[in-house]
């Protein structure tokens, strides 16, 4: 597949996009699961952004490998490709933490009251915070490694390349 568009590379323009969806996703999931307006605002919205920020994340993968065939591999290049194979696994978790939460909401209520019942209302507040607790570490997790990646992939091209105000 030619990763280009009007001769650019494509990882470029799809960087973008996967650096606007990812924390996106991982906001939405926490608005709602944490906040019942936002989550009846947004229903159904939360784990469609997820799902688009999923498919980006190989998709752009791709033509990043696209564009390192076609430039000199430095170290700082090598870094952000490292970097970047942490995000799928990340997003993979807000992804299914969205959807989980959707479903739960849309459809699990009515089992929530037998669920109350065999674990009392002490379990069932842990199960409550535990799954928050997952929804936060795979939200933060993903925003980290989007900034990280991000950093590593900005000093990757542009660092040395281009004067500074105290160059002039």
């Amino acid at each position: 597949m030619d990763y280009e568009i009007s001769g650019l590379p494509m990882h470029v323009l799809l960087v973008h996009a996967t650096v606007v969806f990812v924390p996106l996703a991982a906001l939405c999931t926490l608005l709602s699961l944490l906040w019942p307006a936002a989550r009846r605002r947004l229903g159904i919205v939360t784990p469609l952004i997820g799902l688009l920020a999923l498919v980006l994340v190989p998709v752009t993968a791709a033509a990043g490998a696209w564009l390192l065939d076609r430039v000199d591999p430095t170290p700082r290049i090598n870094a952000h490709m490292q970097l970047a194979g942490t995000l799928l696994p990340w997003v993979v978790g807000v992804f299914l933490v969205a959807l989980a939460q959707w479903l739960w909401f849309r459809y699990g209520t009515t089992q929530a009251e037998g669920m109350r019942r065999r674990m009392g209302a002490a379990g069932s507040r842990i199960a409550g915070i535990v799954a928050v607790v997952v929804a936060l570490v795979l939200c933060g997790g993903a925003v980290t490694a989007v900034a990280l990646i991000g950093e590593s992939g900005s000093r990757a091209v542009w660092e040395g390349s281009f004067r500074t105000g105290a160059d002039d």
